[in-house]
């Protein structure tokens, strides 16, 4: 490791320890979250649960005596010394084995934007203790020496969700993490790491109080409001596509329902249940920022310029994998609509659509403008899915996209290309270039926009630069894959946490982006793709993680814990299994 490498990030003592059976071990408490389709809760092994309901909101925090190590995690379950924690599926209902429950403090309030509620007092009956929030039931019902947790929008779904079976709730459990079990003939390091891949995914499929699907969470920390995202959706579905693709249908009706008629789009559709809603509704109103950022009631965070992409991007997954063009028949006009939006926007940057300065797609705290390369390279691939579909249902769409597309791909190389061999972040209408090497313009290699050569020529760039372990310029060594080096050259170009370089947008490893770029090493057949795909898991490992991590970078930490796209890495995996089995040469000794 380098000089001046932070303490927490040395590996001498990796706190998490990957065994052949897929799962984690530990002799540190550390937190294991939890996400199920309505349940969700934080989880220390020393005895504490912070418990949560998907459109609800916080509902308890609750004490319990705790487990002894060594500790074993995987998908939703944790076994110890002593006892175990495991969650149904079906219902939203936890079992502790071999543990009391010594106190429930229900929560004031539904999110940190709700009002304060005053707590209300539990009720006993019998075995069982009933706390209740407002918005959420929570009841703790002793089971001999187990203890059942179970939680609802209504006292009647937390009553129904306790009526499952202290043994049907440890099968329910036993069959998630099967169901998780991906890649068994893996190593004990990629085994480990797709077993999470998949929990991250398949829990991101979240259901109401009536057992109806709910949208694709972008993680455990993205429930208050409830809300479903356009980009976080894209990425997380590709490992959903090979197991169960139908999903899709019901989230492309969501994210339907956020477009509005000019092709615009909010970054997420909030997805909250009645009395969150209310909730949420009241603080977007009588909160100026809020209300200014959050146009309408349904939008999480209004008009972002990559949503609308990825809404006809997902539809072309999709088709492309059930052949059922059902979707794209119902939304057409919503693809038109988004054509049109974005053929404006181009018409301005010859071909290139130009995006207004400010931060709205995926780095939201980073103000670029103009051609930006991430959104060229969605573009393309709109572009790419509309005449691939369309050409039978609106053969004049089909022709005006053919004709966008090539445009664009004329437009791409004056307009972004360096002289040091890869794409410009971006290039404002002043003519102001951000020049450094940025994972997310990887988009133009993934939606065929760049050459295969000149795709070739940055893959070797990325290599050298973003990776940490080639890189001696930045000052923390090898870590993991830089989303952008250098940092950013204007600082008034970006906000909060991206403000600081290797933080954030400005250099942070963001798993889901590396996992794209190790995708396109795999594509071509070239090594290397080893390193991208899993340094980000052994970092988790090391740091005590448990879950697919949001992003991170040594100086300021990680983001949240089981992050739907992250599992990105486990679909490259999964679709590359061959190759991946066979092994990297580069991989040796790491």
């Amino acid at each position: 490791m380098a000089k001046g490498t932070p303490e927490s990030y040395r590996v001498d003592n990796a706190l998490l320890t990957a065994r052949p059976d897929g799962q984690i071990q530990s002799s540190q408490p550390v937190l294991l979250p939890i996400m199920a389709p309505r349940l969700q809760a934080d989880l220390f092994p020393d005895g504490r649960i912070k418990l949560a309901l998907w459109g609800a909101g916080a509902l308890a925090s609750i004490r319990f005596s705790g487990w002894a190590q060594p500790y074993v995690f995987a998908p939703n379950r944790l076994t110890a010394a002593n006892g175990a924690a495991l969650v149904a599926q079906s219902q939203p209902v936890m079992l502790l084995r071999n543990a009391r429950v010594t106190s429930i403090r229900p929560a004031s309030r539904c999110a940190w934007w709700g009002l304060t509620e005053p707590r209300r007092p539990l009720h006993r009956r019998g075995e069982r203790r009933l706390a209740e929030t407002g918005w959420g039931w929570v009841i703790v019902e002793t089971r001999g020496t187990d203890t059942a947790i179970a939680c609802g929008a209504s006292l009647g779904e937390a009553e129904t969700a306790l009526a499952l079976s202290s043994e049907a709730i440890a099968d329910e459990a036993a069959a998630y993490v099967e169901r998780c079990d991906g890649l068994p003939e893996g190593s004990a390091l990629l085994r480990g790491m797709v077993s999470q891949g998949l929990h991250a995914a398949l829990s991101s499929i979240r259901r109401n109080e009536r057992n109806a699907f709910a949208g694709l969470a972008a993680g455990q920390a993205y429930s208050a409001p409830a809300r479903t995202y356009y980009r976080d959706g894209y990425w997380t579905h590709q490992a959903l596509l090979p197991i169960c693709p139908e999903v899709l249908a019901d989230q492309i009706d969501i994210l339907a329902e956020g477009m509005q008629d000019d092709g615009e789009a909010p970054s997420g559709v909030i997805m909250t249940g009645p009395m969150q809603s209310l909730a949420w509704e009241q603080a977007r109103l009588e909160n100026p920022n809020v209300t200014e950022s959050h146009l309408r009631p349904g939008d999480w965070w209004s008009d972002h310029f990559d949503s609308p992409l990825f809404f006809v991007l997902t539809i072309d997954d999709y088709v492309r994998t059930t052949g059922d063009d059902r979707p794209l028949r119902k939304h057409l006009d919503k693809v038109r609509a988004v054509y049109r939006r974005y053929a404006a926007f181009a018409a301005a940057g010859q071909g290139l659509p130009q995006k207004p300065r400010h931060d709205r797609d995926w780095a939201d705290n980073v103000y670029r403008g103009g051609s930006v390369s991430y959104d060229v390279g969605l573009w393309v691939g709109t572009l790419e899915a509309i005449v691939r579909h369309c050409a039978g249902l609106d053969p004049e769409l089909a022709a005006a996209a053919a004709t966008s597309l090539t445009e664009a791909k004329t437009a791409l190389a004056p307009a972004l290309l360096l002289p040091q061999g890869w794409y410009a972040d971006y290039r404002t209408a002043d003519g102001f270039t951000e020049d450094h090497l940025t994972l997310d313009s990887l988009t133009l290699l993934r939606f065929g926009a760049a050459p295969e050569q000149q795709a070739r020529a940055i893959l070797g760039h990325v290599a050298s630069r973003l990776e940490t372990r080639a890189n001696a310029e930045q000052p923390y060594g090898d870590w993991g894959v830089m989303c952008a080096f250098p940092p950013f050259r204007r600082r008034s170009d970006t906000r909060a946490k991206s403000s600081f370089p290797y933080r954030y947008h400005n250099g942070s490893d963001w798993p889901y982006l590396s996992a794209l770029y190790a995708d396109e090493r795999l594509k071509r057949g070239l090594d290397g793709w080893y390193y991208p795909l899993t340094r980000w898991w052994r970092t988790c490992l090391d740091q005590g993680w448990m879950g697919a991590v949001e992003y991170f970078s040594p100086p300021y930490g990680r983001g949240s814990l089981l992050q739907g796209w992250s599992s990105l890495a486990t679909a490259v995996i999964l679709a590359h299994r061959e190759r991946v089995m066979a092994g990297d040469p580069d991989a040796d000794g790491q």
